[in-house]
């Protein structure tokens, strides 16, 4: 398994849904900043806000297990291969995130419990 970088690209704020649905004075993701950067894999990376982890994190999986040329809409809208460009489910403020696949190898940060009765035959 790779690691996956993930880069904040974009902030944003739909004014229009914004001064509909909108709290008075609502502003962009105050969580996230353009050119923040994240490495992952199969877990969240910390300081990672959950929601947005909820609607990328598939993403970050297929690239971390190698996906490739064969995904993410390569050659249809997205010119680069290995590379997903996605963004939160936040509909007044969505935050917009590039994923890479990198080549450097993610290890384990915690020691997996083995039970007893998974080594027993």
């Amino acid at each position: 398994m790779k690691k996956v970088k993930i880069t904040v690209l974009k902030t944003t704020l739909d004014q229009e849904l914004a001064a509909q649905y909108g709290r008075e004075g609502l502003t962009a993701c105050p969580m996230m900043q353009a050119g923040q950067v994240f490495y992952a894999d199969y877990a969240k990376p910390d300081g990672f806000c959950d929601e947005a982890w909820k609607a990328i994190y598939q993403y970050a999986f297929a690239l971390a297990h190698g996906a490739g040329q064969d995904v993410f809409y390569y050659g249809d809208w997205i010119r680069q291969p290995g590379v997903a460009i996605c963004s939160c489910n936040d509909g007044l403020r969505p935050v917009i995130f590039k994923l890479e696949a990198t080549e450097e190898t993610s290890t384990l940060s915690y020691t997996p419990i083995v039970r007893k009765e998974d080594t027993e035959s």
